[in-house]
């Protein structure tokens, strides 16, 4: 479905010219983009005493807009696309709660599938599990060899919250449900699967559960699926497929257990548990929120509001928001091999790490956490030594103008990051989203400088 143009992709993109200012800003004004990352990749970092290599952050103008939207080390730029309210090319206007995502590589192309975290009201496309549901997916297409941004079109609608999710190895992306809720008499607080070319399937995977979803990670090797639950007594369960890569054929949802008896994990720092075991859960799509309550029942351990997971360096990565001695937020690690599971990270204070929600794993093996908390909003790197470092600022102040965007003219820095993922193939693009207004950035530099 991508726009062309006399045979040209049409879109907002990178202009071919470096951001250096000065005599060489005319002379470099016709430099291929690959040139420019060439010599980003080459420039010497400005280091700081929380950096991890990439030195500090400084206003940085968006490409689309010429509005200083972020804060990024030296030598970082990036492309912004897919607004609220911008058209698409389906002809339907880009909806708002931009939250997470996933990218795919086909061939020069990238496909991102977006999360749209919204309530009940009309479906915004089809096909819709319920018309009256105001959530769903979008698609996006990216060329990374231009810098350049092609198309985006609704790709799943009628469903309700759909906060973060994870990619499959087999190209799909899991959407997940953010509620136990009925809508127009259908039940909601399910888990749903998403080409990443084309258009989702609307039936929910009824197996996978019924409770408040967050965010699902696969691990490649067995086709289990974990999932994390958004409650203050949440579980982490994990779904095991009757059939690896075909979900809609069913499966087993089980609960992670520490020890042999319940187990609560949400003051725990820094700490290794050894290794953790699993529950059975009888009833997983259930009339009441029940899910966690039965897993509990069984032995299964209890987390403070788990959110983002991700698979990468051969583990599971899971988030909880707020817990920890500082109720900041944690980070945990699975060895899935193993079953050996930790406390990878725990926020000191809100300075540090304030209430991490999104993440992913880059391909050279950092973490990036998005926060969700008060105040200026973070961006952060994790080493896998437990080194934490701030990577972007929020810098979304439209008080000043909004570049024609139809968006609130508004202060937007508090406003959480969303849908963090890096470009699959080469890791040279970071895709992320900024949930209010709603906006998809593209940030691309030397990542090789630094742990990300």
């Amino acid at each position: 479905m991508t726009g062309t143009s006399a045979g040209r992709p049409t879109g907002p993109g990178f202009e071919r010219r470096t951001l250096l200012r000065g005599a060489a800003v005319a002379a470099a004004a016709s430099v291929p983009f690959q040139a420019l990352a060439a010599r980003t990749a080459a420039a010497a970092p400005v280091k700081t005493a929380f950096d991890a290599g990439y030195g500090p952050l400084i206003p940085v103008k968006d490409q689309a807009t010429g509005l200083e939207l972020l804060q990024l080390p030296r030598g970082f730029e990036y492309i912004s696309y897919g607004w609220t309210n911008d058209l698409m090319d389906d002809g339907v206007r880009t909806p708002g709660a931009h939250d997470g995502m996933a990218a795919f590589r086909y061939g020069d192309r990238v496909h991102l599938v977006r999360n749209h975290e919204r309530g009940a009201g009309p479906a915004f496309t089809a096909p819709a599990y319920n018309p009256e549901a105001g959530g769903g997916t979008t698609t996006l297409v990216f060329d990374p060899d231009a810098g350049q941004w092609l198309e985006s079109y609704g790709s799943l609608g009628g469903t309700i919250r759909n906060c973060a999710g994870g990619p499959t190895p087999w190209n799909t992306w899991l959407t997940c449900e953010e509620t136990f809720s009925t809508t127009a008499g259908k039940r909601h607080g399910y888990i749903f699967e998403v080409a990443s070319e084309g258009k989702g399937n609307p039936e929910p995977y009824t197996a996978m559960g019924r409770f408040n979803h967050e965010a699902v990670a696969v691990d490649p090797a067995t086709g289990y699926v974990y999932e994390t639950e958004d409650r203050g007594d949440a579980s982490l369960y994990r779904f095991v497929p009757a059939v690896p890569g075909d979900l809609s054929q069913g499966g087993r949802l089980e609960a992670l257990r520490i020890g042999t008896t319940k187990y609560d994990t949400r003051l725990d720092g820094e700490k290794a548990y050894g290794t953790v075991s699993w529950v059975p859960v009888d009833d997983v799509d259930p009339a009441t929120d029940t899910v966690r309550l039965q897993a509990q029942a069984n032995g299964a351990a209890v987390f403070s509001r788990l959110e983002g997971a991700w698979y990468g360096n051969d583990r599971i990565y899971v988030i909880t928001t707020d817990g920890g001695p500082a109720r900041q937020g944690q980070v945990f690690e699975l060895d899935p091999a193993t079953d050996e599971f930790r406390v990878l990270f725990a926020s000191p204070g809100s300075d540090v790490l304030n209430a991490p929600d999104n993440m992913c794993v880059s391909p050279r093996g950092g973490l990036v956490l998005c926060e969700d908390g008060g105040g200026t909003e973070y961006v952060h790197g994790l080493t896998t030594d437990g080194e934490i470092f701030r990577f972007a600022t929020n810098n979304v102040d439209l008080r000043g103008g909004t570049a024609g965007k139809d968006v609130p003219a508004a202060d937007h820095r508090g406003s959480e990051w969303a849908g963090s993922v890096f470009e699959p193939k080469n890791g040279n693009w970071l895709f992320v989203n900024i949930q209010t207004p709603g906006i998809t950035f593209a940030i691309t530099g030397p990542w090789a400088q630094g742990a990300l």
